[in-house]
């Protein structure tokens, strides 16, 4: 596993996510951490973009698919998110971390959390 990372930090969106239908009608925001694992060293000897990934370009995917698609569950919103991320860009590993500030939860937290890891095969 490379030791190298590219993250995109607390990235937020209004999307229509949800098990409950006024949460798929309302919308609310969502909060995103997504790292993206690759050997960089080639990039920083360059400094070329065609030896690394554009994240200008991951953000615009993500942005599309969380404000354009609609999810029941954090999971499949994530696992859609790493999906797109390692077939369109070249990475190795990728984690995504979904934060959900207001979860339709009885309760005091400041937000529920899904984050998962997956590698290219």
């Amino acid at each position: 596993m490379p030791l190298d990372y590219i993250r995109l930090q607390n990235m937020v969106f209004y999307g229509y996510h949800g098990v409950l239908p006024a949460e798929r009608e309302i919308g609310q925001r969502f909060a995103i951490d997504l790292t993206m694992y690759k050997e960089l060293r080639q990039a920083g000897k360059s400094d070329e973009l065609q030896h690394t990934a554009n994240y200008a370009e991951v953000y615009h995917c993500i942005k599309r698919i969380v404000e354009e698609e609609k999810f029941a569950l954090l999971e499949a919103l994530a696992e859609a998110l790493a999906d797109v991320v390692l077939e369109r860009f070249p990475v190795q590993r990728v984690a995504v971390s979904i934060r959900k500030p207001s979860a339709p939860v009885v309760g005091i937290f400041d937000y529920v959390e899904v984050h998962i890891e997956r590698e290219r095969v």
